[in-house]
């Protein structure tokens, strides 16, 4: 091979892996979709993964969107006072907060902690052979480990998401009001206003999308971990990075399509 193919045999090879990578991603989710409408569905599992994924998860999504909102609201002002618009404020922190800054910062927070944690326990689970024992005993590693993990993150996410809007408003509008001299009934009025209900319905269905996402990161790269420490602690570093890249990929593509419609 001379040194002018060699380069683009390098990029061929790096083209085909990931398009391989894309292909058995893509079988995972729809052989995990397709778990959804048969038996068994095991309840206690679902249950324990949305109590993780969903009521652990707000605190730290909360303050993410506490702190969030009111640096917002801090540079809109700084913004709009170039232009004598300060009163945009507090519809922009809303329209900001729920369409994009609420899911997407939603989003990657649970991804950091939970596509991590997903990752972890089941590389952790295969490493020890437990998975191998879960086959053994007839159980389908798939319907006991993957799908109550993502169907608890595809309903638990929008709910965080939902929340965290709500918390990220409180935080712009105590930043208006204690900061900025914004009176307490206009900031809400400016706000109840300008903000529609597509507004906060687009952000929500991206929750959906991205708490999916998530859930199903962790449970393909702890699936396809290596042996030992070492194949764990690369599992869940790819998990985290899969899941945040795809969370971004996915927002453009759904802002996309809602700006469509």
């Amino acid at each position: 091979m001379s040194a002018i193919t060699r380069p683009l045999g390098r990029l061929g090879r790096q083209v085909l892996a990931a398009l391989a990578m894309v292909g058995r991603v893509a079988i995972f989710a729809a052989n995990t979709v397709t778990h959804l409408a048969r038996p068994p569905f095991y309840g206690r599992e679902f249950l324990q993964a949305l109590m993780q994924i969903g009521w652990l998860s707000l605190p730290v999504v909360g303050m993410t969107a506490l702190f969030t909102g009111g640096a917002l609201a801090l540079q809109i002002y700084a913004g709009g006072a170039r232009f004598n618009a300060e009163t945009v404020v507090p519809s922009i922190v809303a329209i900001g907060l729920t369409r994009e800054l609420g899911p997407v910062l939603g989003g990657l927070m649970v991804a950091a902690r939970v596509a991590s944690s997903i990752a972890a326990e089941i590389g952790t689970m295969k490493v020890t052979e437990q998975i191998d024992a879960l086959v053994t005993l007839s159980t389908n590693p798939m319907k006991y480990l993957t799908l109550p993990r993502v169907l608890a993150a595809t309903l638990a996410v929008p709910v965080l998401v939902g929340v965290g809007d709500v918390i990220g408003i409180m935080g712009g509008f105590l930043v208006g009001v204690g900061r900025l001299d914004f009176g307490a009934g206009t900031y809400l009025h400016n706000t109840i206003d300008f903000l529609e209900t597509w507004d906060v319905v687009s952000g929500l269905i991206k929750g959906a999308v991205f708490g999916f996402i998530v859930a199903l990161m962790g449970c393909y790269y702890g699936m396809q971990s290596g042996r030992g420490a070492q194949g764990v602690g690369r599992a869940t570093k790819a998990a985290v990075v899969a899941a945040s890249v795809l969370i971004l990929a996915s927002n453009y593509i759904l802002t996309e399509l809602f700006f469509s419609a």
